[in-house]
C-alpha cells in the first residue's frame, strides 16, 4: 500500500528538489521587490508594453450604483422647472421603452435642487456637491455621455467591462493585465463597497474573464477583517503557515509541469499574494495612523464601513502602487422618493470625493492618477410617480459623467443634453469612447490592446470606440 504523500517527502527532499523552497521564497521575494516601479514609466505587465508615455499611473473610479440623476447633480435644466407637471413632448420620447414608467404620457419633473457657478471654470453644479464644487476646477465634466442598456445588470456590465454579456474582463482586470502591479505586497486591482443595499453587486463586475484570474479585483474592507479569507486560523503560526505553503507550492508545481496548466501558476502566486498580504494589508487599512485632521476633511471614522473611509483608504492605496481602485456607492437607484435618497448619497459622498481630489493634489499624485465618477447611467427628466414621493427612472440616452487628474484637461465642460436632459446632441461620448480615453491616459491604445481568446482578438473596447481628444491636456 502506498504510504501518505506527508510520509514520502522528507525535510530534506522537500528542501532540496522544491524549487519553491524556503531559500528560492526569500529570492523570488527579492526579485519581485526589485521590479517594483522607481519613477520612471511604469512597467508593463503581461499583456505587453505600453504603446506610448502615459500620463496616468493608476485609476480611482468612483461608482455610483443604481444611477444618479444627471438633472439633479450636474447637468442644470431650467426648461425642466418652466414645464414640471406637464407632459414630456411626445415626439421626444417616441418608441422609447422605460424600466418602470408605465405611463403613456409620462410628466416633466424638474430639479428641486438649485444650480450655480462653481470656481474659476464657472461649472454649474447642484447645490447637492458643494464640496465638489469648490475643487470643480481639477474636473472634466462629461454631459453628453450615452450607454446601451437601461436596466441593471446589464448597464452595470457594459460600463464595466465594455460588454452586455457575462464573461469578459472588468476594466481594472484589462488594466492590470497590461500594466502589472507597482507592488508586490498587495493586488493590482483592489474594490471597495460602501452604501445601501438596494441593487446587488455581481462579482462579474469586477471580474477577470477570460483573463488569468490573478487580475480580477480582491474586495477590501474598513470594517472588520480587512480581507476575508487571509487570516490564519486560530493556532496557526506564520511559520506553520510558511511551511504549509511551501509544501502546497511545490505539490501545484509538479502539478503545472505535468499538465501545463496557467491556472495552476495564477493559485500559487495568489498564495504567495495572501501570505504577504497578512501583513501589508491590516497596517494599510488602519486608517487611526492618519492624522486627526486627514481624517477629519474626508469624514472618515475608523472601524466603520463608509464611503468616506473608503476614499481615504484610496488614496493610501493609490500611494502604494495599486493600479485600480474602484470604489461602489450603492443606493442610487431613485424611482421614488429622489428628494430624499439623492440628497442622502450626495451628503454621504460630497465630502469625502473632495477630500480625494485635494489630498491627491497636495500629495502630487493627481497629475499621475486619473479619477471617474458615475454610474451605469442617469435618470429620466420626467417623474416616475407624483408628489413628495416621486423618483425618476433609468435613463441611458444622455447622462454625466466626470474625469479629474492624470491627462485629463481640467475645469471644462465637453457636451451636452437637449434643453429637457434627455439626449445627449453635443460632442456625444459613448462608454467605448470612455474607455478609450482612460486606456488612452494610462498608455495604452484601445485597438491594439487585446487577448486572444477562443480564436478571435478581443478588447475593452471591442470593435469600437475612439478617444476623446478635447479631454486631454
Amino acid at each position: 500500500m502506498m504510504e501518505p504523500l506527508a510520509c514520502q517527502i522528507t525535510r530534506r527532499h522537500l528542501l532540496g528538489r522544491s524549487p519553491l523552497a524556503l531559500g528560492s521564497v526569500a529570492l523570488a521575494s527579492l526579485c519581485r521587490a526589485g521590479q517594483r516601479s522607481s519613477g520612471g514609466l511604469p512597467s508593463s505587465g503581461p499583456g505587453g508594453s505600453l504603446h506610448f508615455a502615459p500620463r496616468a499611473r493608476r485609476v480611482i473610479y468612483l461608482f455610483m450604483s443604481g444611477g444618479p440623476s444627471h438633472v439633479d447633480t450636474f447637468d442644470p435644466k431650467p426648461l425642466l422647472h418652466e414645464r414640471d407637471g406637464q407632459e414630456m413632448p411626445p415626439a421626444l420620447i417616441a418608441n422609447h421603452e422605460f424600466a418602470m414608467i408605465k405611463e403613456s404620457r409620462p410628466k416633466v419633473k424638474g430639479s428641486p435642487w438649485s444650480f450655480r457657478p462653481r470656481g474659476q471654470s464657472g461649472t454649474e453644479v447642484s447645490e447637492l456637491f458643494p464640496h465638489v464644487g469648490r475643487v470643480i476646477d481639477e474636473i472634466a465634466m462629461i454631459r453628453s455621455i450615452h450607454t446601451d442598456s437601461f436596466n441593471h445588470d446589464p448597464a452595470v456590465m457594459f460600463m464595466n467591462t465594455g460588454s452586455v454579456r457575462f464573461g469578459r474582463p472588468s476594466m481594472g482586470s484589462w488594466l492590470s493585465y497590461g500594466l502589472g502591479s507597482e507592488n508586490s505586497d498587495l493586488p493590482s486591482f483592489v474594490v471597495l463597497v460602501s452604501g445601501k443595499n438596494r441593487q446587488p453587486l455581481l462579482d462579474s463586475y469586477w471580474g477577470a474573464g477570460f483573463l488569468p484570474s490573478r487580475h480580477q479585483g480582491t474586495t477590501f474592507r474598513t470594517s472588520g477583517d480587512p480581507v476575508l479569507h487571509i487570516k490564519n486560523p486560530p493556532g496557526v503560526t506564520r511559520e506553520e503557515r510558511r511551511r504549509q505553503l511551501n509544501l502546497l507550492r511545490w505539490m501545484n508545481q509538479r502539478r503545472h509541469e505535468a499538465v501545463n496548466d496557467p491556472e495552476i501558476a495564477t493559485r500559487i502566486a495568489q498564495y504567495e499574494l495572501a501570505y504577504r498580504m497578512q501583513v501589508s494589508v491590516p497596517e494599510l487599512t488602519d486608517i487611526t495612523s492618519e492624522p486627526e485632521s486627514a481624517r477629519r476633511a474626508y469624514g472618515a471614522e475608523p472601524g466603520k464601513a463608509s464611503f468616506a473611509n473608503n476614499c481615504l483608504l484610496a488614496r493610501k492605496l493609490a500611494e502604494r502602487g495599486v493600479r485600480f481602485i474602484q470604489l461602489y456607492d450603492k443606493g442610487w437607484d431613485s424611482h421614488g422618493e429622489i428628494r430624499k435618497d439623492h440628497a442622502t448619497r450626495c451628503r454621504h459622498v460630497d465630502q469625502p470625493i473632495a477630500a480625494l481630489l485635494t489630498d491627491l493634489r497636495q500629495r502630487g499624485l493627481l497629475d499621475d492618477t486619473l479619477v471617474i465618477w458615475g454610474g451605469e447611467f442617469g435618470r429620466t427628466p420626467m417623474s416616475q410617480g407624483r408628489g413628495e414621493s416621486a423618483g425618476r427612472d433609468h435613463h441611458p440616452h444622455g447622462f454625466t459623467m466626470w474625469l479629474a487628474g492624470g491627462g485629463i484637461k481640467p475645469g471644462i465642460v465637453h457636451g451636452a443634453t437637449d434643453e429637457f436632459g434627455y439626449f445627449a446632441r453635443e460632442d456625444k461620448v459613448h462608454v467605448h469612447d470612455l474607455h478609450a480615453t482612460m486606456l488612452h491616459c494610462l498608455g495604452l491604445r484601445h485597438k491594439d490592446f487585446t487577448f486572444r481568446h477562443q480564436g478571435r482578438a478581443f478588447r475593452l473596447t471591442d470593435e469600437f470606440g475612439k478617444v476623446v481628444e478635447p479631454l486631454l491636456v
